[in-house]
């Protein structure tokens, strides 16, 4: 009986002069909800670069439940879970923190992290191949780590101490900053790990580092993010230089930084989530997606008032307006 009406209905479609179903009817609207862990520079250019890719395909159909989690990861599971009550169409994860609260809330709605260091760390996957498999896929903002640590060779080769900055609450951080250190003791550089728990202890832990430290590098790490003047006011005046994990942290107390464009980074998740939300790819087979290019930037202002000259082929951090 279903073969009969089908072919009916197909009779009638091919009588009507077209032979086409839409994957999308031009009715379809879309309620995506965008859980951002904490506002700075990065995050806000990640979800940005999304949000608008996603209206320059839909326009007005797409619709946007954007929630900023203040910094806190239980702020995060509760936001996921009322995206899940309401059922939204996509969830996107801004940062690590986002992407684990996503992940524990839904099995079922599409997710896509951005701004996730290393997604197998993140969600304790043992034999990540670079596809989740799962409900979960998004955009990495991996730098090149051992570029990262050659670059501070490069500016600071007759240092000896090198102090290891980051907030113990995000494993990704920590992931940084072990293969870091093992590729600066490559070089020849003594290295110690400096561990906040949260921005609290943060002060306390950047004055003992700048005291024992030539120079100290600081991944790409959301609280320190949030948090760079409180390194700068304390790094600065005891002369001590930063290489940051990325521009953000960087433009805030940062001499040098191996950075991608995270505009860039959140467009290409918005990519993946139209294609998601047109049906025409299953999230569960579409792989993490890497930035395709990285740049040396230094900040000019740091760098004077510590003295600093800096090669030629790397590009200043424009100030702030």
């Amino acid at each position: 009986m279903k073969k009969e009406i089908f072919a009916l209905t197909l009779s009638a479609v091919m009588a009507a002069g077209t032979c086409s179903i839409p994957v999308m009817a031009a009715d379809d609207t879309y309620n995506v909800g965008i859980c951002q862990l904490v506002q700075h520079e990065a995050l806000d250019a990640a979800t940005q670069g999304f949000k608008d890719a996603l209206t320059e395909e839909f326009g007005d159909k797409v619709t946007f439940d954007e929630q900023n989690a203040q910094g806190d990861s239980n702020t995060c599971s509760t936001i996921i879970n009322n995206f899940v009550s309401n059922d939204v169409d996509l969830i996107l994860a801004n940062a690590t923190a986002a992407l684990q609260a996503a992940a524990a809330g839904t099995e079922d709605i599409p997710v896509l992290g951005t701004a996730v260091t290393e997604y197998g760390v993140a969600l304790d996957l043992d034999d990540f191949d670079g596809t989740v498999g799962t409900n979960i896929s998004g955009t990495s903002d991996l730098a090149p780590l051992d570029q990262q640590a050659a670059m501070l060779n490069e500016l600071f080769p007759d240092a000896k101490n090198v102090g290891l900055l980051y907030c113990s609450a995000e494993p990704n951080s920590q992931y940084q900053v072990d293969t870091v250190k093992e590729e600066l003791e490559k070089l020849g550089y003594t290295c110690e790990y400096y561990a906040f728990s949260d921005s609290n202890d943060l002060s306390s832990v950047v004055t003992t580092a700048a005291s024992e430290s030539d120079v100290i590098y600081v991944p790409t790490d959301n609280t320190a993010a949030s948090n760079a003047e409180i390194i700068n006011n304390i790094c600065l005046p005891e002369k001590v230089p930063v290489i940051a994990g990325e521009e953000g942290i960087c433009s805030g107390c940062g001499v040098a930084t191996l950075s991608i464009s995270y505009y860039d980074l959140g467009t290409a998740t918005g990519k993946m989530a139209v294609k998601i939300l047109k049906g025409e790819e299953d999230v569960a087979e579409m792989p993490v997606e890497y930035a395709p290019n990285f740049t040396k930037k230094y900040n000019p202002e740091i760098c004077e008032e510590l003295g600093l000259e800096i090669p030629d082929d790397y590009e200043a951090i424009a100030a702030e307006e």
